[in-house]
């Protein structure tokens, strides 16, 4: 059977939270998963122990090791749980950022 590395939703309306999960592809999105490997709030909020005025951040809290045991036994994450592991560092971006271009001197 087909494994996924999906979110499943949690909170309240407005202020969602969602667990990283693995699952069968086939499962509802809440349905019990196999494995919680972390949780991700999409939720910019401030550090509450730095004043410096530094900018908002998103928390992903995410067990490494498993993520990685996961796709290496080929699970297959969705397309915003890519987003999240390539954050982290365990993927390659889909869309790597792009080298800015060098100006060329055109004879003017």
């Amino acid at each position: 059977m087909v494994l996924k590395i999906r979110l499943a939703r949690f909170g309240r309306t407005n202020a969602p939270f969602y667990n990283i999960v693995v699952a069968h592809a086939r499962t509802a999105r809440n349905s019990r998963p196999l494995e919680v490997l972390g949780t991700y709030d999409p939720i910019p909020k401030r550090d509450t122990y730095d004043d410096s005025g530094a900018p908002l951040h998103k928390d992903i809290k995410l067990d490494v090791a498993r993520a990685q045991y996961w796709i290496g036994v080929g699970a297959q994450p969705s397309e915003t749980a890519r987003r999240l592991l390539s954050m982290v560092g365990i993927m390659e971006p889909k869309f790597p950022p792009k080298a800015p271009k060098a100006k060329t001197a055109e004879g003017k």
